[in-house]
């Protein structure tokens, strides 16, 4: 078989792609160590993120990461090195605050637009009150409330006698017949004071 020729075989391209799926994960490629069946960095840290578990380990330390997922549920252990990468990368850009300048910008934003939501709901409620307002009919004024008083009827002669003297009594107008009482003894009219006394 001449030097540079290669004969293709599915052996060949078994061998190719065990190699290939058996590569090192990202923290034993990293450390430059043989990645073992049970590593693990491997199921967190795959080959294809590299800068992940540099930035992990410079930050916290491939000793101290390995401990704590050691000491964690398995079902926890996902969650945790996600949080470490946040970290990591976060005191990678900013040395001195990390993760705490994110939040702090984001809680001054988060206060900005409180305030300004604050705002609009004082400008939504003074424009409704001023529809209301304007919808509303205006109050009557002095000319009608006159107008809307009731009109007192004047007092005839009856309310007169029914006001009555000061004493609570009152004298009942004398009122002109035709004909003779029936006590009237003297048709004529002559009788005075003195026999009307008598009668009595």
């Amino acid at each position: 078989m001449p030097d540079g020729f290669c004969v293709y075989s599915p052996c060949t391209e078994k061998m190719a792609s065990s190699s290939s799926y058996n590569s090192p994960c990202a923290a034993c490629k990293f450390l430059r160590r043989k990645c073992m069946p049970g590593c693990i960095f491997a199921p967190y840290f795959p080959p294809e993120e590299p800068q992940k578990f540099a930035n992990v380990h410079k930050i916290f330390g491939a000793s101290n990461v390995t401990k704590l997922l050691n000491e964690l549920p398995p079902h926890q252990r996902e969650d945790a090195v996600n949080s470490l990468a946040y970290e990591a990368e976060a005191r990678v850009r900013d040395p001195v605050y990390g993760c705490v300048g994110a939040i702090s910008f984001l809680q001054r934003q988060v206060q900005r637009l409180q305030k300004e939501l604050d705002a609009a709901n004082s400008d939504l409620i003074h424009y409704a009150c001023s529809e209301i307002t304007t919808a509303l009919p205006a109050p009557p004024g002095p000319s009608s409330i006159q107008s809307m008083a009731p009109r007192q009827r004047p007092i005839d002669h009856y309310d007169r006698i029914g006001m009555g003297n000061e004493g609570g009594y009152y004298e009942a107008p004398a009122i002109p017949t035709p004909y003779n009482l029936p006590w009237n003894d003297n048709p004529s009219g002559e009788n005075n004071a003195a026999g009307g006394g008598s009668n009595m």
